[in-house]
């Protein structure tokens, strides 16, 4: 089962500093029928203005993976940690028993962010936070690991969930295959471009909620930058 999600249709809020769009229920934002997809509890798909963001705030028991589309996000938390993430590359934060951090956009423009959202495997555990670069090149015509709590994942950041996040870039024309879990759940959204999944089209920033698959293939209908996350 493939059900595209129209952008056009998903949830949100324009605070002026943030134009935030929810994939799922967040915050003002209530849908009973998209409260999650198994252990993916958040996608927002937020553009967030120059000289700004997010101020300082608690977290707990949650993995938050910030992936850049565009700009940069600057990174502080309680735990002494600060760094800047660039289009392109993820940032992960485990909130574990309980942290505080900022997220700022101290560029000149717009800084474009997905911010994902998944349950751990256990409560509690002390936090911790993370980012790293991944070269788009890396990632031409394959899924690439991002952040993972699974095994064999070394080269991804690390999570403590039983998902991965992944990404790939597809080229107009380009076939790109993905073996899946039929019990499992992915949901995939298009950061730039537009593909075909197991002919879906699914355009820029649109949502695939996928499962009872074993397999997808994405067709490139134009260059697409893709990211797909598979939890439990």
């Amino acid at each position: 089962m493939i059900e595209r999600r129209k952008f056009a249709g998903l949830g949100g809020a324009n605070h002026g500093w943030l134009n935030a769009k929810h994939h799922f229920s967040f915050a003002n934002y209530y849908d009973p029928e998209r409260m999650g997809w198994g252990a993916l509890r958040v996608w927002n798909d937020d553009e967030i203005a120059a000289k700004s963001g997010f101020p300082p705030h608690p977290h707990a028991d949650m993995e938050i993976i910030t992936y850049v589309r565009e700009g940069a996000i600057t990174h502080q938390d309680s735990m002494g940690n600060k760094g800047r993430t660039e289009a392109g590359d993820v940032q992960v934060m485990s909130a574990g028993s309980g942290v505080r951090h900022s997220e700022y956009n101290l560029e000149d423009a717009t800084t474009r962010i997905f911010q994902i959202w998944i349950e751990p495997t256990e409560r509690g555990g002390k936090p911790s936070w993370g980012a790293k670069p991944f070269p788009k090149g890396d990632r031409s015509g394959r899924f690439v690991t991002l952040a993972s709590g699974q095994a064999g994942d070394e080269e991804a950041l690390p999570i403590r969930a039983d998902a991965r996040v992944m990404g790939a870039t597809v080229k107009a024309g380009e076939r790109v295959s993905l073996t899946i879990d039929p019990a499992r759940h992915a949901y995939l959204v298009p950061a730039t471009g537009a593909v075909e999944v197991d002919g879906v089209r699914i355009e820029a920033r649109d949502g695939a909620a996928i499962t009872d698959v074993e397999r997808i293939d994405i067709v490139g209908l134009e260059d697409s930058e893709v990211v797909l996350v598979d939890a439990a």
